[in-house]
C-alpha cells in the first residue's frame, strides 16, 4: 500500500481520513499526538514545522503529501512551506505528488468579475501574499523535482458546525447592498472530497478553484443564514460606517469582491458536488439540527 503524508490535519483533511484510509497507508505530522487519529488508524509522526530539526522523520517516507498547514500568521512570506519542501526534497526517495490548500484570496480584489485560474495573482493582504509565497515554492519544487504538484484554492468554508452564526448574533454591520461585495464557498466535505479527486486526477504545477456554484453577495449570504436560523439580519450601513465597526480582517475580507468559475474543477477533476450551492449545505445544517420525531 502506498504512504500518503498529510501536514496539517485539520478539520477538512480529517473528513477525507475514511476514504484516504482505504487506498493509502497514512501518516499525519503533528505537534502533539492525536487519540483520534489514533483510532482511526492514523501513523502520528511528532514534529513541527517551525522547527526544521524535527522533521527528519518525513524524509523519504512519502509517495504523495496533502500539505494543508497554515503559514505562519505575520511576515511576506511561508517559511513552514519552505522548511516542508527542503526536507521533501533531501532525500533521493521523493513524493510523486502533492495537493495544497491555498486560498481565493490569491486573486485580490476583481470588482466583483468573473475570474477563472488565468487571472493574475494580486493578493492585496500579507495573508494572502503568505499564499502567493507558498504556491510560487510548491510550484519551483514540482518543476525541480518532477513531483506533481496541485494548488486548490478555497474561499470561506462552510459546514454545519462552521456557520458564522455568531456574527449575526452579535449584530455586526453588513455592507448596504450598493457597496456591497461578492462573496464564493465551498462546503467542507467537497473541500475534503476536491483534495481526494486532486491526487487522484490533479495535473502538474496546476491550480484549481475549488469553490461551488453560489453567486451571492455577502449580504445575501447573511440574509440567507439569519433567515433560515431564525436569527435577525444584521444592519446594513455605508463601508465607512462597516469600517468603524468591524476588526481588521473583516475589513480586509469585506475589501475584496470577486466571483470564481469552478470550470476547471469539474471538468479536469470530474468532480461532482455534494452541495452544489449553499442552500443544499444549509439545508443539511438544518436537517442535522432537526431532532427525530417521536410517535
Amino acid at each position: 500500500m502506498q504512504r500518503l503524508l498529510i501536514v496539517g490535519c485539520g478539520d477538512v483533511v480529517r473528513r477525507a481520513l475514511p476514504q484516504l484510509l482505504r487506498q493509502w497507508r497514512v501518516y499525519a505530522l503533528v505537534r502533539h499526538r492525536d487519540a483520534d487519529l489514533s483510532r482511526l488508524g492514523v501513523t502520528q509522526i511528532i514534529g513541527d514545522l517551525d522547527y526544521p530539526a524535527s522533521l527528519e522523520r518525513i524524509q523519504g517516507l512519502a509517495d504523495a503529501v496533502i500539505h494543508s498547514a497554515p503559514p505562519p500568521p505575520s511576515g511576506h512570506g511561508d517559511p513552514r512551506t519552505a522548511r516542508l519542501l527542503a526536507r521533501l526534497g533531501s532525500s533521493i526517495s521523493l513524493p510523486r505528488s502533492m495537493v495544497y490548500i491555498s486560498t481565493t484570496g490569491v486573486y485580490g480584489d476583481a470588482g466583483g468579475a468573473w475570474i477563472d485560474e488565468t487571472r493574475p495573482l494580486a493578493p492585496t493582504s500579507d495573508r494572502a501574499r503568505r499564499r502567493v509565497d507558498a504556491e510560487r515554492r510548491l510550484r519551483n519544487f514540482g518543476r525541480r523535482s518532477g513531483c506533481r504538484v496541485t494548488i486548490l484554492r478555497a474561499p470561506g468554508i462552510y459546514a454545519a458546525d462552521r456557520l458564522p452564526l455568531a456574527r449575526l448574533e452579535q449584530g455586526l454591520p453588513l455592507l448596504a447592498p450598493e457597496e456591497d461585495i461578492h462573496t464564493n464557498h465551498i462546503h467542507a466535505e467537497d473541500l475534503a472530497r476536491a483534495c481526494i479527486a486532486a491526487l487522484r486526477r490533479g495535473r502538474s504545477n496546476r491550480a484549481y478553484n475549488a469553490v461551488d456554484n453560489t453567486d451571492l453577495t455577502m449580504g445575501e449570504w447573511f440574509d440567507l443564514l439569519a433567515d433560515r436560523f431564525a436569527l435577525p439580519r444584521g444592519p446594513r450601513l455605508s463601508r465607512a460606517e462597516v469600517d468603524a465597526r468591524v476588526s481588521p480582517m473583516q475589513r480586509s475580507f469585506m475589501g475584496e469582491s470577486r466571483r470564481i468559475r469552478n470550470d476547471r474543477l469539474r471538468r479536469e477533476l470530474d468532480f461532482r458536488f455534494l452541495y452544489p450551492d449553499v442552500m443544499d449545505g444549509i439545508a443539511a445544517a438544518l436537517s442535522s439540527r432537526t431532532p427525530p420525531c417521536s410517535g
